[in-house]
Formats: C-alpha cells, structure tokens, sequence
C-alpha cells in the first residue's frame, strides 16, 4: 500500500511539472477534445490563458456600474477570488459560485497558494500543492486558475493578470503587519462582497477527524492499510484489534437482543390474537348457554308449557261457555236420535233391528249420551 502511495506521488509531481510548461500532459485530459464544454480550467501561463487576454482590451478601467451593464458577448469582467483551498468543501464551491454570479458576464481566475508560502503564512496543510491546484481547476465555475498566488494582492498582480475586481467574505482578513490584507482592495473600489457558508470549514473537518481519529484509523486498517502507513504503533494497533474484536462481539449480541425482541413481539401478538378470539368465543358460548338454559330460555319455556299443559290434562277447568256449549250440543245430538228411532219405528223395524241398532256405533253413542244426561242431571 505504502508502495502505491509513493508512486502516486511521483505520477503527480512528474504531472505539476508538465503542466507547468503550459500544456496538458494529463492522459485523461488529453482524451478531452479542445472544444469540450467539459474541459476543465486552464492554468495561469498557458497559451490559452495568454489568448484570453491578448482577446480583449484592457486599456480602460470598468467600474461596478459597467461592470453591471456589460453585455454577454462583449469583453467579460475579470474576477480574481484566492485562497489556500485545503480539503475542498462545500464551503469553496459556494464561495466561487458566488464570485462566478457576482456580474452578469464573469471570467473567474482562481490564486491558489502554494505549500511554501502556506506552511509558513498558516500552517500545514493536508493536501500538496497539486492536489489543491487541481481541486479548484475541477469546479465548475473556474474559468482560470493561478497557481503559487500571492499572499497579500498587489495592483502590480492585478495589472499582470488583467484583474478587475476581488471577491472574498467581508471579514477582515489579518496578516503580518496588516489587519485587513484586502483594505487597499476594498479602498480603491475593486473588492466585491461574498457571503460565506456557515458551519463549514477545512478547519472544522480536521477537528472531526481528530475528534473521531480512532474511528478513521480502525476505518483504514479494515481496509487494507498497514499500521506503517498510519502511522500507528504496535501498542495502539494491538488496542485497535481488540477494540473491533469487542465491537463484532457487541454487534451479535446486539443482533441476537433484536431478533430476541421480535420473537417475544411476535409471540405477544400471536397471544393477544388468540385470547381475544377464546374471549369472543366464550361470549358466543355463555350467550348460546344463557338462550338455553336462562330463565327466559328455550328449555325454561318448554319446561313451563309443558307443566301447564299437563295441569289441564290432568283437572281441565271448563268455563261455563264450554260447558253450556257441550249441554246444547248432547240436547240436539239426543233429539236427534230419538227421531232416528221413531222413523225406524214407524217403518217397521224389527226388535232386532233396533237392538242391533242399539249395539252399532251409533247406538252406542246414543246410549253413552243418555247415560250422560242421566247422570248429569242426577247430580
């Protein structure tokens, strides 16, 4: 790994060199046709950067209120926005976006500083000059980019690269010996304002790197980084492989804990389905028993008429308009036959033609009901 590093960097210093000649020696750019809206920005010093300038004419000063009116196909207003651009963020994409709008025509030339001049004006940076350089010429908002850019701009810079405003935040930017280095900028009338994002700098990522540093080097080991490469001793990267020893430990029980969660979740609703399908039943249940079996049930009704249908079978009680009903009908049914018999009679009927009358059904009944009169009128 330390081996590919190494190259690496010796492909990019051979390519800074290169570039620096003027041309593009970069094989991916050079796959890029000239004409391509894709083409990323040129360099300061190149031949494409000398015909831009060589373009137009620059004898006479533009104000902001020109500089407003300026139309699309004429001479283009050239703002100059510089910075060390380490690690670039969104923050530096949001700045140069802002410097590219500032007009309606803009060619945005971007100082970038080199590592020299950074390390000894602020401090170490995390990305060499080359990665930087090609950081900002990869935005797309960049129409040229200076390299080793100044850093305090001089009217000297701003004359050799036909610069007609600066953008930058508002904020007093201190140096050595100066409190603003963009005062005389901002005096002469060539300092446009920029807003700058919040929340968001090189400086705050390099606090989140170093906040969460272990995280970042267990990260990169996982990854095929040796401890040599990081830097990490054999006492740190010994602590580091328990440290994800413990962590996939954590990891199954945490696992195990979770699916034990939903087996228990799972089996709480699979109880609380089945109690309340046994509850609604057992309703069903009570409800068909009480139908049966309550006091205003099914079998309490038949239990009831039935006791009172055997109370009549066994002492009927017949009110008087049955009983005056069954008199009127024995009377009618009697005169009836009696006149049967005389008719009989009268024909001439033999003795044993009326007794045999008298033992048929008929007179039977007729004898049945006699005796009922009789009897009833004797009591």
């Amino acid at each position: 790994m330390s081996d590919k590093m190494a190259a690496a960097r010796s492909k990019r210093k051979f390519d800074q060199v290169s570039e620096e000649a003027g041309g593009y020696s970069d094989p991916v750019i050079k796959k890029l046709t000239r004409n391509s809206s894709c083409m990323p920005a040129i360099f300061d010093g190149t031949p494409e950067s000398e015909q831009e300038k060589e373009r137009w004419d620059f004898s006479h000063p533009i104000s902001k209120d020109q500089a407003e009116t300026m139309p699309k196909d004429g001479r283009p207003v050239r703002v100059y926005a510089d910075g060390i651009f380490d690690l670039f963020h969104a923050g530096h994409a949001r700045a140069l976006m802002q410097a590219k709008n500032v007009f309606p025509h803009v060619y945005l030339l971007v100082g970038v500083c080199s590592d020299e001049l950074t390390h000894r004006c602020k401090g170490h940076t995390v990305l060499n000059e080359w990665e930087r350089y090609e950081g900002v010429r990869h935005c797309r908002y960049v129409d040229e980019v200076i390299r080793d850019a100044p850093w305090v701009v001089t009217p000297e810079y701003l004359e050799k690269h036909k610069i007609d405003f600066v953008a930058h935040d508002d904020l007093p930017y201190g140096a050595s010996g100066t409190d603003d280095i963009y005062k005389d900028i901002k005096a002469a009338g060539k300092f446009v304002a920029t807003q700058r994002t919040q929340d968001i700098s090189t400086s705050d990522i390099i606090t989140r790197l170093v906040k969460n540093y272990d995280s970042y080097v267990r990260r990169n080991l996982a990854r095929g980084y040796s401890p040599k490469d990081l830097n990490v001793g054999f006492y740190k990267y010994s602590k580091f492989r328990v440290q994800d020893k413990v962590d996939r430990v954590k990891k199954r029980v945490k696992s195990v804990e979770n699916k034990s969660k939903e087996f228990v979740s799972m089996v709480e609703g699979k109880s609380m389905e089945m109690f309340n399908k046994w509850e609604e039943r057992s309703r069903e249940l009570v409800g068909s028993f009480l139908d049966m079996f309550g006091l205003e049930g099914t079998l309490s009704k038949m239990v009831r008429d039935s006791t009172d249908y055997l109370k009549k079978a066994v002492s009927p009680v017949a009110s008087s308009e049955e009983s005056s009903d069954d008199e009127d009908y024995v009377v009618e049914y009697v005169e009836h036959t009696e006149e049967e018999a005389r008719g009989a009679l009268a024909a001439g009927t033999s003795t044993e033609s009326s007794e045999s009358m008298r033992r048929s059904p008929i007179g039977f009944r007729r004898k049945s009901l006699k005796e009922t009169l009789t009897n009833g009128g004797s009591q």
